[in-house]
């Protein structure tokens, strides 16, 4: 049998960064869990990082803690009692396994501190910062230099293995480097020289700090996707500088969280930005960290046999699934719960202000030491009625505890509204989750049973011990003049293809159906998520030759389908505004880059030969369209559920059968996870 180095002879290939190795090339980058802030955070964050730990990892970055007040992460490290608390980490980590490595990431949020007290080198307002920063003075900038060098003495001190410094994203560091945001004309501003000298003398400080066995890593703004960004040529020289300043790892980041580019979106691809950190890595001896959209073991061997890196970062590859270095080892490929990029349960919570992080496809991840899939104290016979996200998440997680399973789905695969989801452009990677849930039905032994209605008698008949209704949604169909004509059609028609979709089309609804809707129906050729260079050119990077930020100069081409298309809603909010914080635009920018045209305050009146009668903000407006999309809501299918309780039969309601308001994978995951947790 084919041992984990015969498969991915790179990944598992130990690196040596001379007082120390790490045992693989699989880190677990950094992300803000919001367990920093949260009742027995410490207990709940070692819990988490300890199970990644025994999950295989070689190395982990923990979340950004801040140095300072102003620093404005809400976790800050800069006393021995602080330090006290995060060994409950260390300890949890190195206990799990002592051969994983463990750093603490040293974040100074400066200009994005949501606090009056933000500071940053100019007196610069960000775009998605809440208050304008105050600008350091010479006394000032000392100060946080001290403080950072003083964070890494406390982590140290905790036990922690290393420091990460961030000096991207469009942090404090960040925001010395780059002439936008660096006004200055003293010491710190004006010429390159002057704008490197704060993240060197932060690594000069730091290094001297915690001696020279300590892992010390920079993670740098390889491409920062912003017009007027960092030239190619800033970029290699601070890295060079850092690499002089005693270094070990250079660690690269692909954005400012205010750049107009998505880097860690769904309709990403898959390493895309990987070949930014070969070609820095040619110019270094330091080894590299790259990056984002690096979900599954085959896609880390490639970065890595290829050259872009020595180690390979998977953050939110990590909360799907905390064993995926461990099953990749083992050859459980398919075992894997993979991330889909969906942001929903993570970067969407850390950046709308909700503290828990989790994950959609992962209800456990942050909340290991809160739900548990513990053995059942009793196997019972349980049937689960339909095999969309909440059917699947029940059954596999009730097999799991012991349950004797019967899953059931009147349809001919199992997926639901994720067989809907697969197909529009920039979600393939729901494949993936489908796939996970097809390999854990067969090692579970869950009694699969496809094509197969059931009604409330046959199950009584079966004599279950409790029946779980995962029956799903149904399309709302508006009481509107001229629902029935030939050119109204339903969302799910469209996306299965089951009707023709013309020319000019008006969507009823503006809600992640109907964005997804637009996006199919607007979209031309390759999938952007699937092809690197398509990707490019639609988002306007030049990755050949890296402009400033690699985008300055650069013009989007958008390839869009031969359509008049309108997406309307009933609602006098901006088109798109209920979309998840850190995707949406996206979506948004796409759309008005194909020409679709988003319309709100929209009462619709009635369709017939002419088109789609309506009044826009109190105004008559005839859309002259050749179809109308249907995407005006859903409603629960409880029928099932209403004869189980009518004949007496224990039944429990589950995902869009509770509750149908908008499709919600995340809710629906999260909801029967948690119940049959307690099965």
């Amino acid at each position: 049998m084919p041992t984990a180095t015969d498969r991915y002879p790179h990944l598992f290939s130990p690196l040596d960064l001379g007082f120390t190795r790490l045992k693989n090339r699989a880190l677990m980058g950094s992300m803000h869990t919001g367990l920093e802030e949260a009742e027995n955070g410490f207990e709940r964050m070692a819990a988490f990082f300890a199970e990644r730990a025994r999950g295989g990892v070689g190395l982990i970055i923990t979340g950004g803690i801040s140095p300072n007040e102003e620093g404005g992460t809400g976790a800050k490290l800069s006393t021995p009692a602080e330090a006290a608390q995060h060994r409950i980490i260390t300890q949890a980590v190195h206990a799990a396994d002592p051969d994983v490595k463990i750093c603490l990431q040293i974040l100074h949020s400066g200009s994005l501190t949501a606090k009056e007290i933000c500071v940053a080198p100019s007196a610069v307002k960000s775009r998605i910062g809440r208050f304008r920063p105050n600008e350091l003075t010479e006394a000032g900038i000392e100060k946080q230099i001290a403080d950072f060098a003083n964070c890494a003495a406390m982590a140290k001190l905790a036990g922690y293995d290393g420091v990460e410094i961030i000096g991207s994203a469009g942090y404090l560091i960040s925001t010395f480097l780059v002439q936008k945001t660096n006004l200055r004309t003293d010491q710190w501003g004006g010429s390159w020289e002057n704008r490197m000298r704060f993240p060197i003398e932060v690594v000069r400080r730091v290094r001297a700090a915690v001696g020279p066995d300590f892992i010390l890593v920079f993670r740098i703004a390889a491409m920062d996707m912003l017009e007027g960004g960092l030239a190619w040529e800033e970029v290699l020289s601070l890295a060079k500088a850092l690499e002089a300043e005693g270094v070990n790892v250079i660690s690269t980041h692909f954005c400012w969280h205010e750049a107009p580019v998505p880097t860690i979106a769904t309709m990403v691809p898959r390493a895309a930005f990987t070949q930014v950190t070969g070609r820095l890595r040619k110019e270094l001896k330091v080894p590299m960290i790259t990056s984002n959209r690096i979900n599954m073991p085959d896609v880390a061997e490639a970065v890595l046999a290829r050259g872009d890196a020595d180690i390979v970062s998977m953050a939110r590859p990590m909360l799907a699934d905390p064993e995926l270095v461990l099953k990749a080892a083992q050859g459980r490929e398919d075992e894997i719960n993979t991330c889909i990029a969906c942001n929903q349960a993570c970067l969407d919570h850390t950046f709308g202000g909700r503290q828990q992080v989790s994950c959609l496809v992962n209800p456990r991840a942050c909340n290991e030491t809160l739900l548990k899939y513990e053995p059942a104290a009793a196997a019972r016979r349980i049937a689960v009625v339909g095999a969309g996200p909440a059917g699947l998440a029940y059954a596999t997680v009730a097999a799991q505890r012991g349950h004797a399973v019967t899953l059931f789905d009147a349809g001919a695969e199992i997926g639901g509204q994720f067989n809907l989801a697969k197909r529009i452009p920039g979600k393939e990677e729901f494949h993936e989750t489908l796939r996970y849930y097809r390999t854990m039905i067969g090692k579970l032994g869950i009694d699969l049973r496809l094509n197969t209605r059931v009604d409330a008698a046959t199950l009584q008949q079966m004599g279950f011990d409790e029946v779980i209704v995962a029956t799903g949604i149904e399309p709302r169909r508006p009481a509107l003049e001229g629902i029935d004509h030939p050119k109204a059609v339903s969302y799910i028609d469209v996306i299965l293809g089951r009707k023709p979709v013309g020319k000019r089309v008006a969507i009823m609804g503006a809600g992640g159906i109907g964005f997804d809707v637009a996006e199919l129906i607007s979209h031309e050729g390759v999938s952007a998520s699937m092809d690197v260079e398509v990707f490019a050119k639609e988002w306007g990077i030049d990755f050949e030759n890296h402009p400033r930020g690699g985008v300055t100069g650069v013009q989007r081409q958008v390839a869009a389908a031969d359509r008049t298309v309108y997406l309307m809603q009933r609602k006098t909010d901006p088109v798109g505004k209920g979309l998840g914080r850190t995707t949406g635009w996206t979506h948004r920018a796409t759309l008005n880059a194909r020409g679709v045209q988003m319309i709100n305050g929209v009462e619709y009146l009635k369709i017939d030969d002419a088109g789609l009668h309506t009044l826009v903000s109190g105004q008559p407006k005839l859309f002259e369209v050749d179809s109308v999309i249907v995407c005006a809501g859903q409603l629960p299918l409880r029928g099932l559920y209403d004869e189980l309780q009518a004949a007496g039969v224990k039944s429990t309601l589950v995902g869009g059968a509770f509750e149908a308001a908008e499709l919600d994978a995340k809710r629906a995951i999260d909801q029967a996870s948690r119940l049959a947790a307690v099965a």
